[in-house]
């Protein structure tokens, strides 16, 4: 269920002048605090020209503001651990935190802090920010599908978004490469993310 329905549905996907608020999801509206134990943050690039290699960042946390009645004022705020890299070789992961990619030791944080957020029609949205990687800050914008919401078996309350995005590593100075007799190069510029968020909302304050 969208979090707004169509009054017209010839009006721009992105106006909310035209779109009534369904009262179920505007009651949604609060603060929340992404599950890491049930959140992944991941990532596929390209290697050796041939075939993917994916991974994820095991530890992060991160906030949500939602409301519900206008997703304009919604935002996001998250850290990535960078040596809680893992794609499941334990030398590649050393690499990748090492000075040639990463540098987690001098920069030990991925973070995103949102700017702007706009719904796109049938549970999507998109939420852009500023990433920063290493010293390196710039923009980014994410598509995101709302899954729903549910109260589990402790009594939390709890939201559901899947989404994804495209960078080039290099953007971000993350140039290491290294060249094949064959062509081209070993590790892809471009890499894809991909997000799957659970949220917790948070208790109202006293």
């Amino acid at each position: 269920m969208a979090l707004f329905n169509r009054k017209n549905a010839d009006a721009p996907t992105t106006s909310t002048a035209a779109l009534t608020v369904d009262p179920a999801l505007a009651a949604l509206t609060g603060d929340y605090a992404i599950d890491p134990a049930h959140s992944s943050i991941g990532f596929t690039v390209r290697h050796a020209m041939v075939t993917n290699v994916r991974g994820s960042f095991g530890e992060h946390e991160g906030t949500l503001k939602l409301d519900g009645s206008d997703p304009s004022r919604s935002s996001a705020s998250i850290d990535v651990k960078i040596a809680s890299v893992d794609t499941g070789i334990a030398d590649r992961d050393g690499h990748l935190v090492s000075g040639d990619f990463f540098d987690a030791e001098k920069f030990p944080l991925m973070t995103f802090r949102s700017t702007a957020t706009e719904a796109l029609g049938d549970d999507t949205y998109r939420i852009t920010g500023d990433l920063t990687i290493k010293d390196v800050t710039r923009p980014l914008s994410i598509d995101l599908e709302f899954n729903g919401s549910a109260t589990d078996p402790y009594g939390n309350q709890r939201v559901g978004f899947e989404g994804n995005a495209v960078i080039l590593r290099s953007d971000w100075g993350l140039t290491y490469n290294a060249a094949l007799e064959t062509g081209g190069v070993l590790v892809g510029d471009k890499i894809k993310l991909n997000f799957d968020i659970s949220a917790i909302k948070a208790a109202p304050q006293a």
